[in-house]
Protein backbone atom coordinates (compact mmCIF):
# COMPACT_ATOMS: atom_id res chain seq x y z
CA UNK A 1 0.00 0.00 0.00
CA UNK A 2 1.25 3.47 -0.91
CA UNK A 3 0.29 6.48 1.23
CA UNK A 4 1.32 10.13 1.20
CA UNK A 5 1.32 12.25 4.36
CA UNK A 6 0.35 15.92 3.97
CA UNK A 7 1.40 18.28 6.77
CA UNK A 8 2.98 21.61 7.57
CA UNK A 9 6.73 21.86 7.19
CA UNK A 10 7.14 25.32 8.66
CA UNK A 11 8.75 24.52 12.00
CA UNK A 12 12.49 24.88 12.55
CA UNK A 13 12.84 21.09 12.57
CA UNK A 14 10.65 20.61 9.47
CA UNK A 15 7.90 18.02 9.72
CA UNK A 16 6.34 17.70 13.17
CA UNK A 17 7.85 14.79 15.12
CA UNK A 18 4.31 13.54 15.76
CA UNK A 19 3.72 13.19 12.02
CA UNK A 20 7.15 11.82 11.11
CA UNK A 21 7.07 9.29 13.96
CA UNK A 22 3.69 8.02 12.83
CA UNK A 23 4.99 7.67 9.30
CA UNK A 24 7.95 5.61 10.54
CA UNK A 25 5.66 3.32 12.55
CA UNK A 26 3.53 2.69 9.46
CA UNK A 27 6.60 1.86 7.40
CA UNK A 28 7.32 -0.93 9.90
CA UNK A 29 3.85 -2.30 9.11
CA UNK A 30 4.73 -2.52 5.42
CA UNK A 31 3.10 0.72 4.26
CA UNK A 32 5.08 2.80 1.76
CA UNK A 33 5.01 6.38 3.06
CA UNK A 34 5.94 9.61 1.26
CA UNK A 35 5.79 13.10 2.76
CA UNK A 36 4.52 16.33 1.22
CA UNK A 37 5.02 19.47 3.30
CA UNK A 38 3.11 22.73 3.08
CA UNK A 39 5.65 25.55 2.84
CA UNK A 40 5.00 29.16 3.75
CA UNK A 41 2.81 30.64 6.45
CA UNK A 42 -0.59 32.25 6.18
CA UNK A 43 -3.14 32.07 3.38
CA UNK A 44 -0.55 32.72 0.66
CA UNK A 45 1.56 29.72 1.65
CA UNK A 46 -1.42 27.37 1.82
CA UNK A 47 -2.88 28.55 -1.50
CA UNK A 48 0.46 28.00 -3.24
CA UNK A 49 0.61 24.53 -1.71
CA UNK A 50 -2.76 23.62 -3.26
CA UNK A 51 -1.30 24.04 -6.75
CA UNK A 52 1.97 22.33 -5.82
CA UNK A 53 0.11 19.35 -4.37
CA UNK A 54 -2.31 19.12 -7.30
CA UNK A 55 0.61 18.96 -9.71
CA UNK A 56 2.42 16.42 -7.55
CA UNK A 57 -0.59 14.11 -7.26
CA UNK A 58 -1.17 14.15 -11.04
CA UNK A 59 2.20 12.50 -11.49
CA UNK A 60 1.83 10.03 -8.62
CA UNK A 61 -0.40 7.15 -7.65
CA UNK A 62 -1.37 6.77 -3.98
CA UNK A 63 -3.90 4.45 -2.38
CA UNK A 64 -4.57 6.93 0.44
CA UNK A 65 -3.76 10.59 1.06
CA UNK A 66 -3.43 11.22 4.81
CA UNK A 67 -3.52 14.86 5.94
CA UNK A 68 -2.57 15.98 9.45
CA UNK A 69 -4.40 18.99 10.96
CA UNK A 70 -7.50 20.56 9.48
CA UNK A 71 -5.82 23.12 7.21
CA UNK A 72 -3.74 20.40 5.59
CA UNK A 73 -6.98 18.49 5.04
CA UNK A 74 -8.52 21.48 3.29
CA UNK A 75 -5.44 21.96 1.08
CA UNK A 76 -5.66 18.27 0.20
CA UNK A 77 -9.32 18.58 -0.75
CA UNK A 78 -8.79 21.63 -2.96
CA UNK A 79 -5.89 19.83 -4.63
CA UNK A 80 -8.37 17.24 -5.87
CA UNK A 81 -7.04 14.29 -3.88
CA UNK A 82 -9.09 11.12 -3.49
CA UNK A 83 -9.30 8.68 -0.57
CA UNK A 84 -8.50 11.38 1.96
CA UNK A 85 -7.89 10.57 5.62
CA UNK A 86 -7.62 13.58 7.95
CA UNK A 87 -6.19 13.45 11.46
CA UNK A 88 -7.52 16.29 13.61
CA UNK A 89 -4.98 16.97 16.33
CA UNK A 90 -6.68 19.02 19.06
CA UNK A 91 -6.52 22.76 18.44
CA UNK A 92 -8.53 22.39 15.25
CA UNK A 93 -11.52 20.96 17.16
CA UNK A 94 -11.08 22.50 20.60
CA UNK A 95 -10.02 26.08 19.83
CA UNK A 96 -12.65 28.02 17.89
CA UNK A 97 -16.20 27.16 16.89
CA UNK A 98 -15.83 28.59 13.37
CA UNK A 99 -12.96 26.13 12.79
CA UNK A 100 -15.41 23.32 13.42
CA UNK A 101 -17.98 24.65 10.95
CA UNK A 102 -15.37 24.66 8.19
CA UNK A 103 -14.18 21.20 9.22
CA UNK A 104 -17.76 19.87 9.18
CA UNK A 105 -18.15 21.00 5.58
CA UNK A 106 -15.07 19.17 4.32
CA UNK A 107 -15.74 16.19 6.58
CA UNK A 108 -19.09 15.68 4.85
CA UNK A 109 -18.11 16.58 1.29
CA UNK A 110 -14.63 15.24 0.58
CA UNK A 111 -12.91 13.38 3.42
CA UNK A 112 -13.18 9.58 3.32
CA UNK A 113 -12.29 9.19 7.00
CA UNK A 114 -11.66 11.53 9.91
CA UNK A 115 -9.56 10.65 12.95
CA UNK A 116 -9.61 12.42 16.32
CA UNK A 117 -7.19 11.80 19.17
CA UNK A 118 -9.42 11.44 22.23
CA UNK A 119 -12.95 10.86 23.45
CA UNK A 120 -13.05 14.52 24.49
CA UNK A 121 -12.34 15.58 20.89
CA UNK A 122 -14.93 13.09 19.62
CA UNK A 123 -17.61 14.58 21.88
CA UNK A 124 -16.68 18.15 20.93
CA UNK A 125 -16.69 17.33 17.21
CA UNK A 126 -20.11 15.71 17.59
CA UNK A 127 -20.06 13.45 14.52
CA UNK A 128 -20.57 9.69 14.78
CA UNK A 129 -18.54 8.42 11.82
CA UNK A 130 -15.21 9.47 13.32
CA UNK A 131 -12.46 7.18 14.63
CA UNK A 132 -10.70 7.79 17.95
CA UNK A 133 -7.04 6.88 17.47
CA UNK A 134 -4.44 8.59 19.69
CA UNK A 135 -0.91 9.12 18.49
CA UNK A 136 1.31 6.18 19.30
CA UNK A 137 4.52 6.31 21.32
CA UNK A 138 7.83 4.82 20.25
CA UNK A 139 8.71 3.14 23.53
CA UNK A 140 12.13 2.17 22.24
CA UNK A 141 12.99 5.88 22.11
CA UNK A 142 10.96 7.15 25.04
CA UNK A 143 12.15 5.13 27.99
CA UNK A 144 13.79 5.64 31.39
CA UNK A 145 17.35 6.96 31.09
CA UNK A 146 19.63 7.30 34.14
CA UNK A 147 19.29 10.88 35.32
CA UNK A 148 23.03 11.55 35.42
CA UNK A 149 23.29 10.58 31.75
CA UNK A 150 20.28 12.72 30.80
CA UNK A 151 21.67 15.73 32.68
CA UNK A 152 24.88 15.56 30.68
CA UNK A 153 22.79 16.24 27.56
CA UNK A 154 20.58 18.99 29.02
CA UNK A 155 23.40 20.45 31.14
CA UNK A 156 21.00 21.32 33.94
CA UNK A 157 22.32 21.80 37.47
CA UNK A 158 22.44 18.40 39.17
CA UNK A 159 21.83 20.03 42.58
CA UNK A 160 18.51 21.66 41.58
CA UNK A 161 14.96 20.36 41.17
CA UNK A 162 13.84 20.72 37.58
CA UNK A 163 10.30 21.33 36.32
CA UNK A 164 9.76 20.88 32.58
CA UNK A 165 7.01 22.77 30.76
CA UNK A 166 6.26 20.70 27.66
CA UNK A 167 5.85 23.37 25.00
CA UNK A 168 6.66 26.83 23.70
CA UNK A 169 5.57 29.39 26.34
CA UNK A 170 4.54 31.82 23.60
CA UNK A 171 1.65 29.59 22.51
CA UNK A 172 -1.39 31.07 24.27
CA UNK A 173 -3.30 27.80 24.51
CA UNK A 174 -0.39 26.22 26.42
CA UNK A 175 -1.10 28.63 29.30
CA UNK A 176 2.49 29.22 30.46
CA UNK A 177 1.25 31.88 32.90
CA UNK A 178 -0.18 29.14 35.12
CA UNK A 179 3.18 27.36 35.21
CA UNK A 180 5.05 30.56 35.98
CA UNK A 181 2.57 31.66 38.67
CA UNK A 182 2.70 28.24 40.36
CA UNK A 183 6.51 28.19 40.49
CA UNK A 184 6.58 31.78 41.77
CA UNK A 185 4.08 30.86 44.49
CA UNK A 186 6.21 27.91 45.62
CA UNK A 187 9.09 30.36 45.96
CA UNK A 188 11.83 27.77 46.23
CA UNK A 189 15.14 28.94 44.77
CA UNK A 190 16.21 25.32 44.34
CA UNK A 191 13.49 24.78 41.73
CA UNK A 192 14.15 25.69 38.10
CA UNK A 193 11.47 25.93 35.39
CA UNK A 194 12.43 24.86 31.85
CA UNK A 195 10.50 24.63 28.59
CA UNK A 196 10.82 22.88 25.25
CA UNK A 197 11.52 25.16 22.30
CA UNK A 198 13.33 24.01 19.15
CA UNK A 199 14.83 20.98 20.85
CA UNK A 200 15.94 18.30 18.35
CA UNK A 201 13.51 15.40 18.43
CA UNK A 202 16.22 12.86 19.27
CA UNK A 203 17.13 14.81 22.44
CA UNK A 204 13.64 15.13 23.91
CA UNK A 205 13.80 11.84 25.91
CA UNK A 206 16.84 13.26 27.74
CA UNK A 207 14.85 16.36 28.72
CA UNK A 208 12.00 14.29 30.14
CA UNK A 209 14.47 12.14 32.06
CA UNK A 210 16.32 15.20 33.42
CA UNK A 211 13.10 16.55 34.93
CA UNK A 212 11.91 15.88 38.45
CA UNK A 213 8.40 16.76 37.28
CA UNK A 214 6.92 17.34 33.82
CA UNK A 215 3.99 19.76 33.75
CA UNK A 216 1.22 20.55 31.27
CA UNK A 217 -0.93 23.62 31.93
CA UNK A 218 -2.85 23.78 28.63
CA UNK A 219 -6.29 25.31 28.25
CA UNK A 220 -7.20 22.54 25.81
CA UNK A 221 -5.59 19.53 24.16
CA UNK A 222 -6.53 16.52 22.08
CA UNK A 223 -4.27 13.72 23.26
CA UNK A 224 -0.98 15.40 24.16
CA UNK A 225 2.03 13.34 23.14
CA UNK A 226 4.21 14.96 25.78
CA UNK A 227 2.16 13.30 28.52
CA UNK A 228 2.41 9.85 26.94
CA UNK A 229 6.11 10.28 26.24
CA UNK A 230 6.70 11.31 29.86
CA UNK A 231 4.74 8.30 31.07
CA UNK A 232 6.96 6.07 28.92
CA UNK A 233 9.98 7.59 30.72
CA UNK A 234 8.43 6.93 34.18
CA UNK A 235 8.65 10.60 35.21
CA UNK A 236 6.12 12.29 37.57
CA UNK A 237 3.52 14.55 35.95
CA UNK A 238 1.23 17.41 36.95
CA UNK A 239 -1.39 18.43 34.37
CA UNK A 240 -4.62 20.26 33.92
CA UNK A 241 -7.62 18.08 33.06
CA UNK A 242 -7.56 18.44 29.27
CA UNK A 243 -8.02 15.98 26.41
CA UNK A 244 -7.44 12.41 27.56
CA UNK A 245 -4.77 13.25 30.16
CA UNK A 246 -6.85 12.16 33.15
CA UNK A 247 -7.56 8.78 31.57
CA UNK A 248 -3.85 8.27 30.90
CA UNK A 249 -2.30 9.32 34.23
CA UNK A 250 -5.07 8.98 36.80
CA UNK A 251 -4.10 5.52 38.10
CA UNK A 252 -0.35 6.18 38.25
CA UNK A 253 1.25 7.15 41.57
CA UNK A 254 3.34 10.29 41.32
CA UNK A 255 1.08 11.81 38.63
CA UNK A 256 -1.50 14.46 39.49
CA UNK A 257 -4.42 16.33 37.90
CA UNK A 258 -4.94 19.95 38.93
CA UNK A 259 -7.43 22.72 38.31
CA UNK A 260 -6.37 25.98 36.64
CA UNK A 261 -5.94 27.63 40.04
CA UNK A 262 -2.23 28.39 40.48
CA UNK A 263 -2.11 27.62 44.22
CA UNK A 264 -3.54 24.14 43.65
CA UNK A 265 -1.18 23.58 40.72
CA UNK A 266 1.74 24.62 42.93
CA UNK A 267 0.60 22.20 45.63
CA UNK A 268 0.47 19.32 43.13
CA UNK A 269 3.98 20.18 41.88
CA UNK A 270 5.26 19.99 45.46
CA UNK A 271 3.57 16.61 45.92
CA UNK A 272 5.16 15.33 42.71
CA UNK A 273 8.60 16.55 43.84
CA UNK A 274 8.16 14.86 47.22
CA UNK A 275 7.27 11.61 45.44
CA UNK A 276 10.99 11.66 44.57
CA UNK A 277 11.17 8.47 42.50
CA UNK A 278 10.27 7.01 39.16
CA UNK A 279 6.64 6.22 38.41
CA UNK A 280 5.32 3.05 36.75
CA UNK A 281 3.75 5.15 33.99
CA UNK A 282 5.26 2.99 31.28
CA UNK A 283 3.09 0.05 32.33
CA UNK A 284 -0.05 2.18 31.98
CA UNK A 285 0.46 3.05 28.30
CA UNK A 286 1.45 -0.22 26.65
CA UNK A 287 -1.78 -0.01 24.65
CA UNK A 288 -0.44 3.21 23.08
CA UNK A 289 2.75 1.70 21.64
CA UNK A 290 3.37 2.97 18.13
CA UNK A 291 3.02 -0.46 16.53
CA UNK A 292 -0.39 -1.02 18.14
CA UNK A 293 -1.63 2.37 16.89
CA UNK A 294 -0.09 1.82 13.43
CA UNK A 295 -2.13 -1.36 12.99
CA UNK A 296 -5.34 0.57 13.72
CA UNK A 297 -4.45 3.16 11.08
CA UNK A 298 -3.62 0.45 8.55
CA UNK A 299 -7.09 -1.03 9.16
CA UNK A 300 -8.60 2.33 8.22
CA UNK A 301 -6.52 2.49 5.04
CA UNK A 302 -7.56 -1.06 4.11
CA UNK A 303 -11.22 -0.20 4.64
CA UNK A 304 -10.98 2.79 2.31
CA UNK A 305 -9.19 0.80 -0.40
CA UNK A 306 -11.67 -2.06 -0.11
CA UNK A 307 -14.62 0.33 -0.38
CA UNK A 308 -13.08 1.95 -3.45
CA UNK A 309 -12.72 -1.44 -5.16
CA UNK A 310 -16.34 -2.31 -4.38
CA UNK A 311 -17.49 0.95 -5.98
CA UNK A 312 -15.39 0.31 -9.06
Amino acid sequence: MKVIFISSGNTQNGISPIVSNQGESLKKEGVEIDFFTIQGRGAKGYIKSIFRLRSYLKNSNYDVVHAHYWISGIVTSFAGAKNIVVSLMGDDVKAKRWFRWIIYLFYRLSWSKTIVKSKDMYETFGQKDVSIIPNGIDMDRFKPIPRDIALKVTQWDIEKKHILFTSNPNRVEKNFKLAKDAITYIGNQEIELHYLVDIPNEQIPYYYNSADVVILTSLWEGSPNAIKETMACNVPIVSTNVGDVKDIINRTEGCFISSFEYKEFASKIEKAIKYNKRTNGREAIVHLKSDVIAKKIVNIYNGIVKEKKCVE
